[in-house]
């Protein structure tokens, strides 16, 4: 063979590869659906790499790296984007914000870690003190851009959220008061404020610091974001939570964390519009797959979540696998669950909402679910919900009269759980709405209770078709 024909095969090669984000080719996911969803589209990113030990950073895990992502991501997106590959190693971060045709690559091996020091994620503003801290990883207004490879993304979560002592043992519970931290009067919370150098001097009493308290991974007003391959971790708060995004991917990632980590939601889609969600495993704090469309006139004017694909994902621990809820103003419409199992999940499918967040849901088609280990109900229709954040003192229920939960268009075909402790429940308030609600070839078995319906008198129901539902009770 010439030299001329190696030069001219080797130059074939060069431009027949993709980078992963443009590779990517989701169109086949979508055969076979009882509806029609827009479709999803990998985000654009160049061809072009850098690392970011060209710009000083060390994987060593005391060194912060923050200055040296921040460069190479400015770099790139100098030039219209690229890739900024993370290499293994334990790369210590403060906040990172992505910016357009910009993809955070981390290759196996590499860790990155934020840090503890709360200093670099609490804002100040002028004459108020500090009311809010940025997420660990976040973009506004932004496009095409993504993280993905087979690393690890850690929140290290453990230094911002509050501990219920119920939910630890005696040996984790002393564990944690050896970190520092304050218990709350009563000896029920446990803040990790103050804890050393990393506190902030001055910034008021811990409950007020825990209301600063931010996400993981946090996006708004953005198009075509990817996540993919990765895993993500220990968050602060919610670990994936984009708002008012459209195109929106979740590919083959891991979110986790302790099964009893404060707010500790794995994905949360508020108020996005075409989503995918595929091949994820979740085992986390609170709520699995959830759906969120904002509360009152806010989501209202945000839009609902429509056009949302889940599909062949696998749900732990968690509060509830799939979730719609508890924000629902916006509305939910177009969304397809199915291929999934849940295991060991508090609930399984969990429609939750209340007076003043309330709203309409339609076409929601959930099929092929698979489910064991139930704690609670398999399937729970929730209308009472009250957001009972730490520190929540009863008092305010019932003030809203707007707004109320109205499930609807909720197509439930072919799901089989193996022991819960319920299996249906519902329950009501006056102006809750439950109709059009179908069952079909749902086998619940081993359930300590088939059926609770709570507040019958109060929940509207109208044209609640139940197809071959098969319950058994322990015996």
């Amino acid at each position: 063979m010439s030299k001329r024909h190696i030069i001219t095969l080797l130059w074939l090669a060069a431009a027949t590869i993709l980078t992963p984000a443009m590779a990517q080719n989701y169109d086949g996911c979508y055969t076979n659906l009882p509806i029609e969803l827009q479709k999803v589209k990998a985000p654009s990113i160049p061809d072009r790499r850098v690392s970011i030990t060209d710009y000083g950073a060390k994987g060593d895990g005391q060194t912060l790296c923050t200055a040296a992502i921040d460069e190479a991501i400015a770099a790139l997106t100098r030039q219209g984007g690229g890739h900024v590959d993370i290499p293994r190693g334990v790369w210590l971060t403060g906040p990172i914000v992505l910016d357009n045709n910009i993809d955070l690559h981390l290759e196996e091996g590499a860790i990155l870690l934020f840090s503890s020091d709360k200093n670099l994620f609490l804002q100040p503003v002028k004459g108020k003190g500090i009311t809010r801290c940025v997420p660990a990883i976040s973009a506004k207004r932004k496009h095409d851009f993504s993280i993905t490879g087979k690393g690890i993304i850690d929140g290290n979560g453990k230094f911002w959220r509050p501990v219920k002592r119920g939910k630890v043992s005696d040996v984790e519970w002393k564990d944690f008061k050896k970190m520092g931290g304050t218990v709350s009067d009563d000896g029920g919370l446990w803040y990790p404020y103050p804890l050393g150098s990393g506190d902030p001097a001055g910034v008021g009493k811990p409950a007020d610091i825990e209301k600063a308290r931010a996400d993981l991974f946090r996006v708004q007003d953005c198009q075509n974001v990817m996540i993919q391959g990765v895993t993500v971790q220990n968050s602060p708060r919610f670990h994936i939570h984009p708002v008012e995004c459209k195109n929106f991917i979740i590919d083959g990632v891991s979110v986790r964390c302790p099964w009893n980590a404060q707010n500790g939601d794995a994905i949360d889609l508020s108020n996005v519009q075409t989503a995918l969600i595929l091949n994820t495993t979740v085992d986390t704090g609170d709520d699995g797959l959830c759906m969120k469309s904002g509360v009152g006139e806010k989501g209202l004017k945000e839009g609902p979540v429509s056009d949302v694909l889940i599909q062949n994902c696998r749900v732990y621990r968690a509060h509830g696998g799939f979730v719609l809820g508890s924000d629902c103003s916006g509305g939910m419409r177009r969304i397809v669950v199915r291929d999934c199992e849940f295991s060991g999940t508090d609930t399984g499918l969990r429609f939750k909402s209340g007076m003043g967040r309330g709203g309409l849901t339609d076409s929601i088609f959930i099929s092929n679910i698979m489910m064991n280990g139930i704690r609670e109900e398999a399937i729970v229709f929730e209308n009472t919900y009250i957001n009972q954040q730490v520190g929540y003192k009863p008092g305010d229920e019932g003030q809203h009269k707007d707004f109320a939960p109205d499930f609807q268009g909720i197509h439930i075909d072919n799901m089989v759980c193996h022991e819960a402790k319920t299996g249906i429940r519902m329950t009501g308030i006056e102006k809750a709405h439950i109709h059009d609600i179908t069952l079909k070839n749902v086998v619940i078995s081993e359930a300590a209770k088939p059926a609770d319906i709570v507040y019958a008198d109060r929940i509207k129901m109208e044209n609640v078709t139940i197809n071959g539902v098969k319950q058994t009770s322990i015996k």
